[in-house]
């Protein structure tokens, strides 16, 4: 095995390489509710590290969603349901840089005596708790990280490797129309379609099997919309569905829509939650910093793309965000 280290590497990154590159047994793990880029980089670092002899084991706090089971026939992911878990060296975290994102999972990863490896693309504000990174927060996706990783290691990304990279960079950028996606992430996604992916069943996989209640549940949080500070800010509050009422599960559709109008520059999607918490999704579609707004209330993520939960009720969160993103935006408080 061959380990060749791009120049640009940092000497972090190069740390990473080197634990994945002298480790035996290993242990994937992601965030709760896994998405589409931490479900693909897990798999494709799955056949990366198999590639190179490496036992690996793949659990994560929540199951597969439905709409990414094509991967889970593929790769295997199990969840985890309390106990020991499988005999490793070295953890691997994916997509995700703070430990209490694993939920159930948190106490017996951070006292497991392997060694702690975060690849990522998040921003992290505090102190580094893990043993090596490989982190780019300018990567589109995690996915893309990991590709560099299988290249450094000289590993050819087969068809399952390509079709989950291919799906953590899509379900990142919105299919290609975000700002974040670069010219690495076209080159990169042109390699994928070369090696056997095969974007039009990816997204009808993932995109085109919607419930049918789910156009009522999106007309549902739409009919409360308001816009604050002469259009530009957009915020929903949706309390919890009421018997014979949708619920909305997924937020994107929304979010894409309300960032589609011409004045917004901020949405704010909160979702009541049925312990009482409230969930914040927030997105930016110019240089205003939602990672900045959700830190103050204990959240995080990217620049244009982050979310957290708040204590207490979803009118008080409302009012608490609203005048936050205002305070930001330098707009009136003056809903219309």
């Amino acid at each position: 095995m061959t380990l060749v280290v791009p120049q640009a590497t940092t000497p972090e990154q190069t740390r990473a390489l080197e634990v994945l590159s002298t480790g035996s047994r290993f242990l994937l793990s992601g965030h709760v509710k896994p998405d589409g880029d931490c479900l693909g980089s897990q798999a494709a670092l799955d056949c990366v590290l198999r590639a190179l002899g490496k036992e690996v084991w793949i659990v994560n706090p929540d199951p597969v969603e439905e709409r990414y089971d094509f991967l889970a026939k593929e790769t295997r992911y199990r969840t985890y349901t309390g106990g020991d878990l499988p005999a490793h060296d070295v953890e691997v975290f994916l997509d995700f840089c703070e430990l209490s994102r694993t939920g159930p999972m948190e106490k017996a990863l951070a006292a497991h005596p392997s060694k702690k490896v975060i690849v990522d693309h998040h921003l992290f504000h505090g102190t580094p708790w893990w043993d090596a990174a490989f982190v780019d927060t300018r990567a589109a996706a995690t996915g893309v990280v990991v590709a560099r990783i299988a290249n450094a290691f000289g590993i050819e990304l087969d068809r399952v490797a390509s079709q989950a990279i291919f799906t953590a960079i899509v379900t990142d950028t919105g299919w290609f129309k975000y700002s974040n996606a670069d010219a690495e992430t076209f080159a990169l996604a042109s390699r994928l379609v070369a090696a056997g992916c095969q974007p039009s069943k990816l997204f009808d996989a993932i995109y085109q099997r919607a419930a049918k209640s789910e156009p009522k549940a999106i007309a549902r949080a739409l009919s409360r919309v308001e816009y604050f500070g002469d259009g530009r800010l957009a915020v929903i509050d949706l309390p919890r569905a009421k018997p014979g009422e949708d619920d909305l599960i997924d937020t994107d559709e929304v979010l894409d829509l309300l960032r589609a109008v011409r004045s917004v520059e901020v949405v704010l999607f909160l979702r009541e939650q049925k312990d009482g918490t409230t969930k914040l999704s927030a997105r930016s579609k110019t240089d205003f910093d939602v990672n900045r707004l959700a830190r103050r209330f204990g959240g995080g993520g990217h620049a244009k793309a982050s979310g957290a939960t708040l204590a207490g009720p979803l009118a008080d969160a409302r009012a608490r965000l609203v005048a936050g993103a205002l305070e930001d935006l330098g707009g009136s408080p003056r809903a219309s």
